[in-house]
């Protein structure tokens, strides 16, 4: 791969990037390929719509109140969904690179989850105020913005939030937007402490810690407008009958991120065996420890993973699964694997079959996709109690939105929190002599 022409020109611009910015070696190479498929997701807009029904599909997603679940598909329009996802994984990748954060795991991971939930629930609007109300609170700390760019990135899944008080709730928008904005940046502020807090309570086996936490605050709030006789509506709004273009634009996609991690990794199988060896629990820096090729390669697989479930299951490809795909997706480089996740699918799946939910149904699918934030118990624990800990989960994340009012996109972050706390005591009980770190 070192002979190729164009991978001299970025090695040589990886050199001199490290030395004028201090960043860490390869890190600029890792910031151009997260940023091709950054670019890939925005300029696939054009494939599904013209540049004018892009703009009008992003005015009309703007000012949606994006309460969980709203598919910005169905909103906008396919191609203002794709372009609002690139520029929002764009803007991630540009705010870390701006405050020289290493293109580690855990950026991965929040650069494919800002850009999944941009299918259904983030844009422009509403995730400014979240980061400069982080921004706010590194200020009064003193700290340094970089330090607390994780709570900012993750915590924008209180968008809803900002847009529900800001087009919702029918105030005038001279009142309202000010109060978006005003919540937004108060939301911002105390999360960081709040989510450094909340770890211990499911002992890092909830890999959406954030979610859980901005589950905690959008209760707060819910609870506060309730009091004043606010309420947000029941919201399912989903995309139908797509699957055929969707099928043949992801197989491709995660090839071409197989293809990358494959080069990258100069072909070898040992390194992903010893991925495979680690439990998952936060915290877990695939990129660190095993490299960035075989982190690649581990994405890619959990892509083509998530997307058979879906098809399998009879489920819809939309917004919202693609958010879930590419969130499982974007945790490959940040505690998820095929060995730690097939068992929270099969979990998920199985009481889907026994319980009141259709199987195929997009809220039992996300409950699949994102109950795999538990993925770190049956890494640790084994298979069968990753099953066990699906099991659980799909019946708790169905319970526990109405607390929150869809104000916090993660729910599944937010019911795998209480999930973690209540089973990995028990498992310990019956198992920690076995269970792996």
């Amino acid at each position: 791969m070192e002979n190729w022409g164009w991978f001299k020109k970025l090695r040589r611009k990886n050199d001199r990037l490290v030395h004028e910015r201090g960043l860490k070696i390869d890190d600029p190479i890792k910031y151009a390929v997260i940023t091709f498929f950054a670019l890939v997701i925005l300029f696939s807009s054009l494939i599904f719509n013209t540049p004018e029904e892009i703009y009008i599909g992003l005015k009309a997603i703007i000012v949606s109140p994006s309460i969980l679940i709203t598919d910005y598909m169905v909103v906008g329009n396919i191609g203002a969904s794709f372009f609002n996802a690139g520029v929002l994984m764009l803007l991630t990748i540009l705010v870390s690179y701006r405050n020289n954060v290493h293109m580690n795991g855990p950026i991965i991971a929040a650069a494919f989850t800002v850009m999944g939930f941009a299918f259904f629930g983030k844009n422009l609007y509403n995730v400014i105020p979240i980061v400069l109300g982080v921004y706010l609170r590194a200020k009064y700390q003193k700290s340094v913005p970089g330090k607390l760019l994780l709570p900012a990135l993750f915590g924008t899944a209180l968008g809803p939030l900002v847009s529900q008080l800001s087009f919702g709730f029918d105030f005038p928008l001279y009142f309202s937007v000010p109060l978006g904005i005003g919540f937004g940046l108060l939301a911002g502020f105390i999360l960081p402490p709040l989510a450094n807090h909340f770890i211990p309570f499911h002992q890092g086996f909830n890999l959406y810690n954030v979610g859980f936490t901005a589950g905690m605050i959008g209760m707060l709030m819910m609870a506060i407008f309730r009091s004043f006789n606010l309420d947000t509506p029941i919201v399912h709004l989903v995309l139908e009958g797509h699957n055929d273009i969707f099928l043949i634009y992801f197989s491709y996609f995660y090839f071409f991120l197989l293809l990358i991690g494959v080069l990258f990794n100069h072909f070898r199988k040992a390194s992903y065996k010893k991925l495979l060896r680690q439990s998952g629990r936060l915290v877990t820096d695939f990129v660190s420890m095993n490299g960035f090729g075989i982190t690649l390669i581990n994405m890619a697989l959990l892509g083509y993973l998530s997307l058979g479930y879906i098809l399998l299951v009879g489920g819809e490809i939309n917004g919202p699964t693609i958010g879930g795909m590419f969130t499982v997706v974007g945790f490959g480089a940040f505690g998820k694997h095929i060995k730690n996740v097939w068992p929270i699918l099969v979990g998920v799946f199985l009481s889907s079959l026994l319980k009141v939910w259709d199987v195929s149904s997009t809220g039992a699918v996300l409950a699949g996709l994102f109950g795999t934030t538990l993925a770190p118990i049956a890494g640790a624990y084994g298979p069968a109690y990753g099953i066990i800990a699906g099991f659980v989960h799909i019946s708790m994340v169905m319970n526990v939105a109405m607390l929150h009012g869809g104000l916090n996109l993660y729910n599944n972050g937010f019911s795998g929190g209480f999930v973690a706390a209540l089973l990995v005591p028990i498992f310990d009980s019956i198992n920690r002599k076995s269970r792996r770190k």
